[in-house]
């Protein structure tokens, strides 16, 4: 007799059917939550590695500065006398390290070239710096172009050639909405330091003083923001330094 047979409706069949779509369709949904919840994770740590990572790179570039001078140019493309090798403006800044962004510390000495350009479709700002190798002060010559007078002391201080951007320029800080540079001057007592923004001195600052300003600042995201870095070289490059 064929009453004892067991077997499935097509109503069953459709039932468990739609409830194992249900059941993958609610996984697959588990799945792109978590995969979607790792990228932004992965997106904010990428972006706090990056402001840690810019700080880590201006403070090791800054405390490799070398003491070095520069031949300047006189009237007529003659020898206008040496100056320090450093120059200081409100949002560019040129010396000599030790440290290399692509090599570290264990490159040769590289010129490097901080400056401020507007950002992509002048959506804010960024920072950028140039990367060239040091051989000694014979690399470094059309970079002083003549002197200018400090006000306070009245000596003459290197007058530098603008900083422009280049091909192999390093992008260091993008979306900014402002950068800035201050440099730390020692003052006998009772005022014993002073913060200019622009360095025309001819010897070198105590530290310098980065502003970064984030355009979209976040409470969840690292940001980028002022950091003081001392510049501990106690030599006089215009005492010490032999060509």
């Amino acid at each position: 007799m064929r009453g004892n047979e067991r077997g499935v409706t097509l109503l069953e069949l459709l039932i468990a059917v739609s409830l194992m779509s249900l059941l993958s369709l609610g996984v697959l949904y588990s799945m792109r939550v978590g995969m979607d919840a790792m990228a932004k994770t992965n997106d904010r740590f990428q972006k706090n590695r990056r402001v840690l990572g810019v700080e880590k790179a201006l403070g090791a570039q800054i405390a490799g500065l070398m003491p070095v001078t520069v031949e300047c140019l006189g009237g007529g493309g003659a020898p206008g006398g040496k100056a320090v090798m450093f120059q200081g403006d409100p949002q560019a800044m040129r010396f000599v390290s030790s440290y290399s962004l692509q090599e570290g510390a264990r490159g040769y000495p590289k010129l490097l070239e901080y400056m401020v350009i507007p950002g992509e479709n002048g959506n804010g700002v960024r920072l950028i710096v140039n990367e060239m190798p040091y051989s000694g002060p014979f690399s470094l010559r059309g970079a002083c172009i003549g002197s200018q007078p400090d006000p306070e002391t009245g000596q003459a201080a290197g007058l530098f050639i603008p900083i422009a951007p280049r091909p192999d320029s390093f992008i260091l800080a993008d979306k900014l909405a402002g950068v800035r540079f201050l440099y730390r001057d020692e003052l006998p007592p009772p005022l014993f330091e002073k913060w200019t923004m622009k360095w025309l001195r001819n010897k070198l600052p105590t530290a310098v003083r980065m502003e970064l300003i984030p355009l979209e600042p976040s409470v969840a995201n690292l940001q980028v923001t002022t950091t003081t870095i001392p510049i501990r070289v106690t030599a006089n490059p215009m005492l010490n330094y032999a060509d």
